[in-house]
């Protein structure tokens, strides 16, 4: 069996490089999303800021929200514990404490993504490079990846890892949605307006779903099709039905190698349990916004067993 230390550098590490990749795909829906709006587009930057969870230290730094001020704080401000720049230090620090569990290139490529990384964000970003700097985070997340699926053993290294890949993962997901559809229309008439399909259209692409929506719906931006699709699709890499259904199963595999099943076991497969009986017209009737925070609450709940019951400590 891993020691706790073990375990806990290994699901947070991959927390935190999925964290970095959300992270930049969070200010490129922000960026998009503010082509929207032809006056101020502060209200955009101010969702993404709360979508990040960060609006109380954002305004310790800053006054107002601009493109400027927050893709600096999300992305290079090192006072900011969330930020591309402090999450990547920390996945690399917790890589280096389980190097020995790791391959040579799944490590190589995690310390090439930190030095390119911190070369990158060494200065301001003119607006002008932003859209190149996010392409940038999110290919160098994508090459640890690579390297990571493509050399380790599917071992308990290996599913301590994806746990921690999907559940913050899934964390993003809820959150873009909820911030979609609870904190940027500006108001009821706006629904189904040429706007509300835009910003639709933009949440889809920050994820990485407008193509592959199309294959799948051959339809047009429709609000309960694109929750469907994020919530409920299997297939979709990014959807929670697809996070929650790696989770049980790596959890599955840890209780048939330790030979015990814990509290966090069945808290999983609850929640995959409801994503698998949901209709998109239930969450709808429940309410979006609710139905996201709840499975948020859960989300993180289920993070709080796991490291409990395999003594992350």
């Amino acid at each position: 069996m891993l020691l706790g230390r073990t375990t806990n550098g290994l699901y947070w590490m991959n927390r935190y490089i999925e964290r970095s990749e959300n992270t930049a795909r969070l200010v490129d829906a922000g960026l998009r999303l503010a082509l929207t709006r032809s006056a101020d587009p502060s209200e955009e930057w101010a969702s993404i800021v709360a979508s990040a969870g960060a609006s109380i230290a954002f305004k310790e730094r800053h006054t107002e929200f601009t493109a400027e001020n927050v893709s600096d704080f999300l992305l290079r401000d090192t006072s900011n514990p969330g930020s591309v720049m402090s999450v990547m230090e920390t996945a690399r620090n917790n890589g280096r404490m389980v190097r020995t569990a790791l391959t040579r290139e799944t490590w190589e490529s995690l310390n090439e993504a930190w030095m390119s990384m911190k070369r990158m964000l060494a200065q301001p970003i003119d607006g002008r490079d932003l859209p190149k700097v996010l392409d940038a985070i999110k290919r160098e997340t994508a090459l640890i990846r690579g390297s990571f699926h493509g050399t380790m053993l599917r071992n308990e290294i290996f599913d301590f890892s994806q746990i921690g890949a999907f559940v913050e993962r899934a964390d993003n997901t809820a959150r873009i949605l909820d911030v979609k559809y609870y904190v940027l229309l500006p108001s009821v008439s706006w629904v189904g307006s040429t706007l509300d399909n835009y910003q639709w259209e933009s949440i889809l692409r920050s994820v990485s779903a407008h193509r592959s929506y199309r294959w799948v719906y051959d339809a047009e931006y429709k609000p309960s099709l694109i929750a469907d699709y994020l919530i409920l699709n299997g297939r979709m890499p990014r959807s929670l039905a697809f996070c929650y259904r790696n989770i049980a199963e790596s959890l599955g595999f840890l209780a048939t190698e330790y030979g015990i099943r814990h509290p966090c076991h069945d808290t999983a497969e609850a929640i995959l349990g409801r994503l698998r009986v949901s209709s998109v017209k239930e969450i709808f009737d429940q309410g979006l916004h609710e139905f996201l925070t709840d499975f948020i609450g859960d989300n993180n709940r289920l993070g709080s067993e796991i490291a409990q019951n395999y003594r992350f400590y």
